[in-house]
């Protein structure tokens, strides 16, 4: 098993970045952008990976009273991951995610998932300044 793990601090309430990341409708807007995930019957999800061109059944879970999101693959058990929201004071939050490969064949390897994460982090962080600055639909 091979696992990630990343955070990023965001200027924003913690309830205002765990309801951005739990909205399914726009998960798109800030996971990586060859993943595209469609709302079946929650908690099950189907995601599509482009790279693959592959559909992937997947479960999906909000926790909102721990603000934590959890995900995995539904049928093969090859991955799954998590997003913790925590607030930090001053009206700042940190935003977790950690994600774990069971499967060697479906770890893309630490260079591609270390960025994949960073820059989902920072797409989260500016979908949470447009909703919190008036500037986007929430």
């Amino acid at each position: 098993m091979t696992e990630y793990e990343r955070s990023r601090t965001m200027p924003a309430l913690p309830e205002h970045v765990f309801d951005q990341a739990a909205n399914v409708d726009q998960l798109d807007q800030w996971l990586p952008e060859a993943l595209h995930v469609r709302a079946g019957e929650l908690p099950a999800v189907t995601v599509h990976e482009d790279r693959t061109d592959e559909d992937t059944s997947a479960l999906l879970r909000a926790q909102k009273e721990q603000m934590r999101l959890e995900w995995g693959t539904r049928d093969e058990g090859s991955y799954t991951g998590w997003l913790q929201v925590a607030g930090i004071g001053s009206g700042a939050t940190e935003v977790t995610v950690h994600l774990s490969f069971f499967a060697e064949d479906h770890d893309p390897g630490a260079e591609a998932v270390n960025a994949a994460l960073d820059q989902s982090l920072e797409r989260l962080e500016h979908q949470v300044r447009l909703r919190v600055d008036g500037g986007g639909a929430g």
